[in-house]
């Protein structure tokens, strides 16, 4: 909780001796423009990231699987898309870390290896028994039908 308070104070403090530097360096405008620019140039890197993500989300939801990884990568795509949209050059370029596809790849996989994937009803997902768990896969069906003493199928 303390590093969350740290940098919500320190980030902002930070961002504005960057951008003052950088004006006194090229100036106001363009300062502004380049901030603008990476704001843009941002978003449509979010909506391409994001569409393919999706889509990719959806595959995998098609073929039964659980779309974990997809869905990780959809709050990587959040967060960097609302720091590109914050005013300042060091949330860009975090914002940038969280959109640019190798940079995320190398993020999730090591957010990932420290998650066990768990299915409704407790089963474990595929990351879970690659990495050696003891699981047992089967299928069980329950007859509604018959009563507690009676062992015979209703008709």
């Amino acid at each position: 909780m303390r590093l969350l308070l740290l940098l919500f104070i320190a980030l902002p403090v930070l961002e504005m001796w960057v951008l003052i530097t950088v004006g006194r360096e090229i100036g106001a405008l363009p300062t502004i423009g380049l901030v603008l620019l990476t704001a843009v140039v941002g978003l449509a890197l979010l909506r391409r990231q994001g569409l393919s993500t999706l889509m990719r989300a959806q595959e995998k939801v098609r073929s039964g699987d659980i779309p974990v990884r997809e869905m990780v990568e959809g709050v990587f795509l959040a967060v960097g898309g609302a720091l590109l949209l914050t005013p300042g050059f060091i949330t860009d370029a975090l914002g940038f870390a969280c959109l640019v596809p190798g940079l995320r790849q190398l993020l999730l996989g090591r957010l990932l290896r420290h998650v066990t994937i768990v299915r409704p009803g407790g089963f474990q997902d595929s990351h879970a028994r690659k990495r050696g768990s003891d699981v047992i896969e089967g299928e069980f069906s329950r007859n509604e039908h018959h009563s507690a003493g009676d062992k015979r199928p209703k008709q």
